[in-house]
């Protein structure tokens, strides 16, 4: 019932900001079914714009609150007309539709949907900030995004995907996990 719900809502935004905007977000999960999980926000997603690729899915090693399970991290380019702070809004809606609790800063999760650049943007205001404030800090978030955009240049760091990879200090491990279906990590 709440998926339903959830796309109901989605609808809602479509019509509100004209111009197509490319937005990358960052899925993680690490409770329940993994691979449904990721599955539910990319169709979930798609509802919202179109999904242009994703990378594939990399098992990590979580990071600021070590006693928990791996995540499994997909990045997701999209096309949107939804404006950044709608784009948050439906992030959450199908964080919530998915069965997240919010119980305390880096807890285990069914899903986290993480926008890190809104095309060339930089916002920051008490709902939001782009890019992600620690993206250049997390190898998670930075080893799949530079496999679909190892070019994209950070707009306010003015260095590419690929340097800040390199570049990055987090030691925490992650996995590329294999797969035949780009769209399906395991």
């Amino acid at each position: 019932m709440a998926h339903i719900l959830y796309h109901y809502s989605v609808s809602c935004f479509l019509s509100s900001f004209n111009a197509m905007s490319r937005a990358f977000i960052l899925a993680g999960t690490n409770l329940g079914n993994r691979e449904e999980n990721l599955k539910f926000a990319l169709e979930s997603l798609a509802q919202g714009g179109t999904i242009v690729r994703t990378s594939p899915c990399y098992e990590t090693e979580p990071v600021g609150f070590s006693e928990q399970p791996w995540f499994i991290n997909q990045a997701i380019e999209m096309e949107t007309k939804l404006t950044p702070h709608e784009l948050l809004s439906v992030c959450q809606g199908i964080e919530a539709a998915c069965g997240r609790v919010r119980s305390f800063p880096n807890a285990p999760r069914t899903l986290d949907l993480d926008i890190l650049l809104y095309g060339d943007m930089a916002i920051g205001d008490d709902k939001l900030v782009i890019p992600h404030p620690r993206l250049q800090e997390r190898r998670f978030a930075l080893e799949p995004l530079a496999q679909i955009a190892p070019d994209l240049v950070h707009p306010v760091l003015h260095k590419s995907i690929r340097l800040l990879l390199e570049i990055c200090p987090d030691p925490s491990r992650v996995c590329r996990l294999p797969t035949s279906d780009p769209q399906c990590c395991l």
